[in-house]
C-alpha cells in the first residue's frame, strides 16, 4: 500500500516544493503571466483568490500539492499535485497542473511529469497513475496524450467549472507496465529539445 507524503523533488532545473502560503505571491505572478484565470477550462486562481486557492489545496485530504519552481532563480512557475490518492489500490492521479504562459510548451511540463511519474512508480510503487482534464481543454488533452497516457474514457456531467457550468471529464492513465517505455520516451523528448537531464 502506497504512502504519499509531501516532499521536495528536483530535476532538470525544475524543483517541486510542498505548496505553502510562502508561494502565494509567486503563484499570483505566475498566473498573471498570460492572465491564466481567464481560461474557462482551468482552475487557475484569480489574483485576489490565490491565498484561498493555496488554503483549499492544503485542506484537501487526498491531495499533495506542489509549487513548481525554477531552481536557478527560485521563480514560481505554477503548481501541480498528486490527488485522488487511493492507497489500497496503489493509485494516484496527477493534476491541478498549470504553468505561467511563458513556460508552457517548454521543458517544464515534461520535467515535472518525469519527476512525479518517477516518484509514483519507482519510489512509491504505484500500480497506476491517472490524469484527467476538462472535455473542452484540448491543449491539456494533447499534452497528456503526448506523455503516452491512454485514454480511459469520458465521465459525463462530472464536475463544476468556476463559471458554474458542468463539465465532462476526460480520464487517462499510465500503468506500471507502460511506465518504462514512457519514461524512456520522455527522456528522449528532453534530449531532442536540448534539455539533457542532469
Amino acid at each position: 500500500m502506497i504512502h504519499v507524503a509531501p516532499l521536495t523533488l528536483d530535476f532538470n532545473g525544475v524543483r517541486l516544493e510542498p505548496l505553502s502560503l510562502d508561494h502565494v505571491d509567486g503563484l499570483r505572478a505566475a498566473a498573471a503571466d498570460g492572465q491564466l484565470w481567464n481560461i474557462r477550462v482551468t482552475s487557475v486562481p484569480e489574483p485576489h483568490r490565490t491565498q484561498a486557492y493555496v488554503h483549499a489545496a492544503l485542506e484537501m485530504q487526498d491531495r499533495v500539492a506542489f509549487a513548481v519552481v525554477e531552481a536557478e532563480s527560485n521563480r514560481v512557475l505554477g503548481s501541480t499535485s498528486y490527488h485522488d490518492i487511493v492507497p489500497e489500490l496503489d493509485r494516484v492521479e496527477i493534476g491541478y497542473t498549470w504553468y505561467a504562459q511563458s513556460v508552457q510548451r517548454s521543458h517544464v511540463n515534461t520535467s515535472c511529469k518525469l519527476l512525479l511519474l518517477s516518484h509514483a512508480f519507482d519510489t512509491l510503487g504505484c500500480a497506476v497513475v491517472g490524469l484527467r482534464t476538462d472535455n473542452f481543454n484540448f491543449a491539456s488533452q494533447a499534452a497528456i496524450e503526448r506523455l503516452g497516457a491512454k485514454k480511459d474514457g469520458v465521465i459525463r456531467h462530472h464536475g463544476l467549472r468556476r463559471d458554474g457550468t458542468v463539465r465532462d471529464t476526460v480520464m487517462y492513465s499510465i500503468t506500471r507496465g507502460e511506465w518504462p517505455e514512457i519514461k524512456a520516451q520522455l527522456h528522449y523528448r528532453l534530449q531532442r529539445h536540448g534539455h539533457t537531464p542532469c
